[in-house]
């Protein structure tokens, strides 16, 4: 070890959307695992069907305000992505994307040689006037893939005009929006918007403009795997094809226990206990980057997990990281969650790092950007 590298036991991770330990509740989830093998044994440990564990199927269909004909339950909400990208992006079908967007949205639809179209964000969410000019142009998306709360990685949130906005260009257009909204949960403050799925009618039928996924990785744990979608029957059930081909069923396991602790009222509990303790973080590291990095520029997020952080002109994020990780903190490069540009930018995750160790993550980072300069 080398001057400057800090112990493994000491590194602060600001990479990894995750809850830490301390505020995910573990004895809920026993009880609710234990519950679940009393009431359900048979359910709880059989191959159960692909469209997911029944309760907890109807649970959310109840949630949304729709049938559970238009509900999908899937290992954690990636599988989700991947089954609707599968079902809808072909080699070269046109794909509109935020910029920045989560990672790996970017690689599955890469993976599946999507043409891929960035629209950039703005404070309130996508520039649904620089889209207007993409369609008019004359792109024709299939999918239009939205993060539309507390985006990851920008934090920001889509206004409820561009909501509307986008829904109208949607049905004249004809495409699909993809609302990917694991974060909707978790607000801790300021305006709650109707979702895009909830201006949507999917009764009787109906096609809809609009597929919804979740998630309870946020809300609940992440380990349990437990994912959703949410659309028009007709797509919910080629994807249900396609998911009993896959794995033949989820995890009826995760999905029962989540559905235990849903019923339990130990769901609604959690989600308090994460808002309050990524609020008090969120917090903490805004004010530590304006202490420590006072020329950086960034929003601070109204609930989620992820803050981005522009570090200024000159700053090569690469370099920056490497020297983070000498410093013995951790952070996600701009570049990985944008086709071109992001340089200058850093993704931080808050969730994982308790409040007091938020201003000593925010020190060592800034050491590390003053280190970056001279590499």
């Amino acid at each position: 070890m080398y001057a400057g590298v800090m112990p493994n036991t000491d590194v602060i991770s600001f990479s990894r959307g995750a809850p830490s330990l301390d505020i995910v509740d573990t004895e809920g989830l026993k009880a609710a695992a234990v519950a679940a093998l009393e009431a359900d044994p048979a359910g709880v440990t059989g191959y159960g069907t692909s469209v997911g564990y029944g309760p907890l199927r109807e649970w959310i269909a109840a949630k949304h305000g729709v049938k559970a004909e238009n509900v999908l339950v899937t290992n954690g909400s990636m599988q989700a992505d991947a089954f609707l990208f599968d079902e809808l992006v072909k080699p070269d079908s046109p794909v509109i994307v935020e910029r920045p967007t989560y990672d790996r949205t970017l690689l599955g639809l890469r993976n599946r040689r999507g043409e891929l179209h960035p629209v950039r964000l703005q404070a309130d969410g996508l520039d649904v006037d620089e889209l207007e000019g993409i369609l008019k142009g004359g792109v024709r998306p299939t999918l239009a893939h939205i993060i539309p709360n507390f985006q990851n990685p920008a934090g920001v949130t889509l206004s409820g005009e561009k909501r509307t906005r986008l829904l109208q260009l949607a049905n004249e257009y004809e495409f699909t929006i993809f609302e990917d909204d694991p974060y909707y949960d978790i607000r801790f403050r300021g305006e709650q918007f109707p979702t895009m799925l909830e201006q949507t009618d999917l009764s009787n039928g109906a096609t809809g403009r609009v597929v919804y996924a979740c998630s309870f990785s946020k809300t609940v744990c992440p380990g349990l795997r437990t994912g959703y979608l949410v659309g028009p029957a007709d797509i919910i059930a080629k994807i249900a094809a396609a998911a009993t081909n896959t794995y033949i069923a989820p995890n009826m396991f995760a999905q029962a226990t989540i559905y235990q602790f849903a019923a339990s009222g130990a769901l609604d509990r959690s989600i308090a206990t994460v808002k309050a303790a990524l609020e008090e973080r969120v917090d903490q590291l805004s004010a530590s980057l304006r202490a420590h990095l006072p020329n950086a520029e960034f929003i601070v997020p109204d609930g989620g997990y992820f803050l981005w952080v522009d570090l200024g002109e000159g700053v090569d994020c690469a370099k920056v990281a490497a020297a983070a990780n000498d410093e013995g903190v951790q952070v996600v490069k701009g570049t990985d969650f944008v086709l071109e540009g992001g340089e200058s930018c850093l993704r931080l995750a808050y969730s994982a790092v308790k409040a007091d160790r938020i201003d000593e993550g925010v020190r060592r980072l800034a050491r590390a950007v003053e280190a970056s300069k001279g590499r």
